[in-house]
């Protein structure tokens, strides 16, 4: 790992990168002032500040019940956003954007979350309830302090009882929560849907693993360790998800195989099925050391994230953790 390559990351005008980088790729302890510092500075520089302040006064972005389909404007992208950059969650104004989500987007009675609310309860809507999104606003509350809330519990529990991990089956389970769409439901599990659930539950501290959630993590582990992440299972000479080579932040609910590499590393996982995948992230390091960003919802979301096409250090501090991890730094 050069010297100039960490000392780009650890640059005080990307706080969360600087944070991350201290604590989770030095190994520095959270009790350090060095690591506390950029913890605090993530609330005061950068992207977390400026979507703070474009936030509603009830926690929301935008138009409040426009929550997901305000692709990616929308509260449910921005609390996804802070999440990723660690925003701080004893902050008031970040509580209330998990709050808001909880509120409007959870189905009541089972615990999943649904793109679009009951007109009549103001809660998720059943039928819109997919597995995605669950993953993605587990993930985001987990991250910003919600785990010990028994929503959040509950939520957890739906991907332990609900996420499939079928690699194409005859005759898929029957019941109106698997009718609704064939895309998440149908004969092969959702490959976006079982990447959220696993970066949701992965999200969880070991401690607090519960049986059934180490059980679906394993599950969900084997289904990509089949495809060796980005291959066809059943013929592993094709790639069935190109646009998963070219890496991109944050990816809301899409994913890559940098992403999910991130979660197979954090999970302790070394398995030589995921051989090729490490030897692509190595390879798509440029002469310099960097990883440049190649896929950006930049000019869709609220507030830029670095830039397309040029060096990001989001992309370099998540291969530079995954190599090292795999000792082929």
């Amino acid at each position: 790992m050069a010297d100039k390559v960490l000392d780009w990351l650890l640059e005080e005008e990307n706080p969360s990168v600087r944070y991350l980088t201290l604590s989770s790729l030095m190994d520095r302890s959270e009790d350090e002032a060095e690591v506390m510092g950029a913890k605090e500075a993530i609330m005061s520089i950068g992207v977390v500040p400026t979507l703070l302040d474009l936030q509603n006064e009830d926690g929301s972005w935008g138009k409040p019940e426009r929550f997901y389909t305000d692709k990616y404007r929308g509260t449910v992208w921005n609390l996804v956003i802070l999440a990723e950059m660690r925003a701080d969650p004893k902050n008031e104004r970040v509580k209330k954007a998990c709050e808001f989500i909880l509120s409007c987007s959870q189905e009541f009675e089972q615990g999943g979350f649904s793109y679009t609310q009951s007109a009549k309860t103001k809660t998720g809507l059943p039928s819109g309830v997919i597995p995605c999104l669950t993953g993605n606003m587990v993930y985001s509350l987990i991250r910003l302090g919600f785990i010990e809330d028994k929503r959040v519990q509950r939520a957890i529990d739906w991907i332990c009882s609900y996420q499939r991990a079928d690699d194409g089956i005859e005759e898929p389970p029957s019941g109106k929560l698997y009718e609704r769409y064939e895309a998440c439901w149908g004969r092969h599990s959702c490959h976006l849907g079982v990447a959220k659930a696993l970066k949701a539950l992965a999200a969880i501290p070991d401690d607090r693993r519960s049986e059934s959630v180490r059980e679906k993590i394993e599950q969900l582990v084997e289904y990509f360790l089949l495809h060796r992440i980005y291959k066809k299972s059943h013929d592993l000479e094709k790639v069935a998800k190109p646009g998963w080579l070219r890496f991109g932040f944050p990816l809301m609910y899409q994913t890559d195989l940098l992403e999910l590499l991130e979660i197979f590393a954090e999970l302790g996982i070394k398995d030589p099925r995921l051989e090729d995948a490490i030897r692509i992230v190595a390879n798509k390091r440029n002469n310099e050391g960097f990883w440049k960003m190649q896929n950006s919802f930049n000019d869709k979301m609220l507030v830029a994230v670095e830039e397309k096409g040029k060096p990001s250090k989001w992309l370099t501090l998540r291969a530079l953790k995954i190599l090292k991890f795999y000792d082929e730094l």
